[in-house]
């Protein structure tokens, strides 16, 4: 039976199109072995979604509440994964299922914006109450790291919703890149939560971190230059 299910669920999977090796390679294959147990025990996907909530929030607090360590480190990074890979078995066990919906897909995309609000916010909390910053400016970085975050997440979202049905018949979807997986890897937010690996040291984390922003800022450039440029070929009226 557990053979049979994740032959299925390999058989349902999305696209591998704009997704990084990190998501393709670990977290969804994780994701489905999650999703098939989630199947024998009668699960739904929405009520996976609140185990990956769990799960993710659970880590967030810790981080927000908790003075830094190294088994805080770990305990935050397993948090922040298992809560990622539920996240992935929620969509895997809707397509196995056929039990998707409007209500299900709205209900993850709200725990993804909350997760990503939320997680900052505790950095924020973290490096105020317990880290000893060579400055005020510090503070701000958390602030903007949520804004790239949050956009990035946003206007994906509203790109894919307005290409559907003003992309022409017949157009031929692009093959999936490794070397554009490859690229996806710093932004994906798989190798965002190996940073809090580093939170038994604050100022490893603090630089770490501080990259990762830095990244997500560029990233953040190109996607949006980039989703106004195919908007902009699509034709005004849906077809």
């Amino acid at each position: 039976m557990g053979t049979t299910v994740l032959g299925e669920l390999r058989g349902a999977q999305k696209s591998a199109k704009g997704v990084s090796l990190y998501s393709r390679y670990v977290n969804r294959p994780a994701g489905r072995y999650l999703a098939a147990g989630a199947y024998r025990l009668g699960l739904t996907p929405n009520q996976v979604t609140l185990i990956s909530g769990v799960f993710t929030f659970t880590g967030i607090a810790a981080v927000a509440l908790v003075r830094p360590s190294w088994p805080l480190a770990l305990a935050v990074y397993a948090a922040l994964v298992v809560g990622f890979a539920f996240d992935s078995a929620d969509g895997q066990l809707a397509r196995l299922t056929g039990k998707g919906g409007p209500a299900g897909e709205w209900l993850d995309h709200v725990v993804d914006c909350a997760k990503m609000v939320a997680l900052h916010t505790a950095v924020l909390i973290s490096f105020y109450r317990f880290f000893g910053l060579p400055g005020a400016g510090w503070l701000l970085l958390p602030l903007a790291f949520q804004l790239a975050a949050v956009l990035t997440f946003c206007a994906g979202l509203l790109t894919e919703q307005l290409k559907r049905g003003r992309t022409p018949a017949g157009t031929p979807a692009a093959p999936p890149s490794r070397l554009r997986a490859v690229a996806l890897l710093p932004v994906d937010y798989g190798v965002f939560c190996l940073v809090f690996l580093t939170l038994g040291e604050p100022r490893l984390f603090r630089g770490a971190y501080a990259v990762l922003a830095a990244v997500h800022a560029l990233f953040l450039v190109a996607f949006l230059a980039k989703w106004f440029r195919e908007l902009s070929a699509l034709p005004r009226n849906p077809a």
